[in-house]
């Protein structure tokens, strides 16, 4: 086994820094795009939104919170893979970013008649920034981190995203104490505005990181892909072990190209489509659980338990922050107990959660029970819990780092996609339901999680400490296509494989720009 593929040392080396730094500055994109969906649950019930909006009934609140998940739908199907292949991953993170500002833009000065329109159209392009935005970060995190921790590293942007989430939260909060009639009118818009300022200092920061020595290999720059590595490595690697990890890439890449496979092989080739399929279903699966419904709905859910309009939004707040503390427990445990475990045992408990929501106030109907309410919303703290400790962060993670470097864009761009659609069927559904059948509804998104359970421990391999370039092993694919005969020889073999002439032409590319 190759001694880069060891655990980290005990002392913290300058890769250890750079490598949670970065990942950390990545997260600002997700930390975004968790604003503006926990400020719109504010947005929502705020008096001069529904104003301005001409008081929206259940169907065009779903309406709003759905269209968002068209964008990135759109997307995740046209927009988001070719930009993360053609303009590298961290240009297509801040054409993301800008793309999600112009969209947030158009309904921070949504006016007059035509003020839902406005909305609309500025949910589905700041829907399309996101979609980009959310596969561009995962990717680049997945393919600069060590094998032994692409999880922690991954799942650092899911903690941008709930703190995101929390802060938008706290902010529809504070907004309900500026009850002048400036407040009224400008509250809501403000909440929204906000979110340029990570936005940002994010467009700013890319533009000085390294690009994904993955993308640099397959776009012919080995140069500068050695550079950044010996940049994510210096201080726990050798300069022999970085070389070797560099090898592995270029024979990854190499042997996908002589392999004559193209993106139409995710549908075609038998280990491809057994990648595309499973993080497809993954993703949707992430969504249908119910969590899109949570984020959105979740002042309108704790009104319903009988808590005032500003203490929901209170109990917003504190469930989203909450979340930043299951998700960091996350980040600390994926790389032991596996991503399969952490899927299976978040869903379980979602679904125990989601049956004492759905049962307690059809026992207590009509908030007669203090105690069987103030049960609901710990169960709801609890049912945020499995989703943060499961589909919420392992998601991504898993569909991240499962397909090879050339069609890794596309896969994690189609399987989102599904995760896009699951959005949009349970931003129409919860509202309507809650509204026709009441807690019932929890009883559907309960079968859904518990179905989850089987289909994921069955069927979902573990890839839990291998190597993006080994995990062509666990989906039957080709070794003449993946040489998967790299996995038990020693650096200094695998440092062998590499051509020579690409090791000597290497010296005449120019390098990637340093930070």
């Amino acid at each position: 086994m190759p001694a880069w593929q060891t655990s980290w040392d005990v002392g913290v080396s300058k890769a250890t820094w750079r490598l949670h730094c970065f990942c950390l500055f990545l997260a600002l994109g997700s930390f975004v795009w968790g604003y503006n969906v926990g400020v719109l649950a504010s947005v929502l019930v705020h008096p001069g939104f529904k104003e301005t909006l001409d008081n929206p009934d259940a169907s065009k609140s779903g309406l709003i919170t759905a269209i968002y998940y068209l964008g990135t739908w759109t997307s995740y199907i046209f927009f988001a893979h070719p930009a993360a292949d053609r303009l590298g991953r961290r240009y297509a993170a801040l054409t993301g970013m800008f793309v999600t500002c112009l969209g947030q833009a158009l309904q921070v000065g949504a006016s007059g008649p035509s003020a839902l329109a406005m909305i609309i159209a500025g949910r589905i392009i700041a829907g399309m920034g996101t979609g980009i935005i959310s596969t561009s970060v995962p990717l680049y995190q997945s393919e600069i981190a060590p094998a032994k921790h692409r999880g922690k590293y991954v799942v650092m942007n899911h903690i941008g995203f709930v703190a995101g989430l929390a802060m938008g939260f706290w902010v529809g909060y504070a907004v309900t104490f500026w009850d002048t009639s400036n407040g009224h009118e400008m509250g809501w818009r403000l909440s929204l505005a906000i979110s340029f300022i990570p936005g940002s200092l994010f467009v700013l920061g890319l533009p000085f990181m390294h690009e994904s020595p993955r993308w640099l290999v397959e776009h012919g720059q080995s140069a500068a892909a050695s550079k950044t590595l010996q940049f994510y490595r210096e201080g726990y690697y050798s300069a022999d072990e970085v070389e070797a990890e560099l090898a592995e890439i270029e024979n990854s890449v190499a042997a996908f190209r002589a392999s004559g496979l193209t993106w139409i092989s995710l549908f075609t080739d038998p280990s491809l489509f057994a990648r595309l399929w499973r993080s497809t279903l993954l993703q949707f699966m992430a969504q249908m659980c119910g969590a899109t419904a949570m984020k959105y709905y979740l002042p309108v859910l704790f009104k319903a338990l009988g808590l005032g309009s500003r203490l929901s939004l209170l109990a917003g707040g504190i469930e989203s922050t909450l979340k930043i503390g299951c998700t960091v427990l996350e980040m600390v445990i994926i790389d032991k107990v596996g991503r399969r475990l952490t899927l299976v045992v978040g869903a379980a408990v979602m679904a125990f959660a989601l049956l004492i929501n759905g049962a307690l106030p059809l026992v207590y109907p009509n908030n007669v029970n203090r105690a069987s309410d103030y049960t609901c919303i710990v169960f709801v703290f609890i049912y945020s819990l499995g989703y943060s400790m499961g589909f919420g962060p392992a998601a991504w993670v898993y569909g991240s780092e499962i397909f090879p470097t050339a069609v890794r864009a596309r896969g994690l761009s189609f399987a989102a996609s599904a995760g896009a659609i699951g959005s949009i069927v349970v931003a129409q559904i919860w509202p309507v339901g809650i509204a026709t059948i009441g807690s019932k509804i929890y009883f559907f998104f309960m079968a859904i999680n518990l179905i989850c359970v089987p289909i994921i421990y069955l069927l979902y391999p573990e890839t839990n400490g291998r190597r993006l370039e080994d995990m062509d092993v666990l989906f039957g694919g080709n070794p003449a296509v993946y040489p998967t005969h790299l996995l038990d020889q020693d650096v200094d073999d695998t440092r062998s494989l590499v051509p020579k002439t690409s090791r000597a032409n290497r010296a005449d590319l120019e390098p990637d720009q340093p930070i």
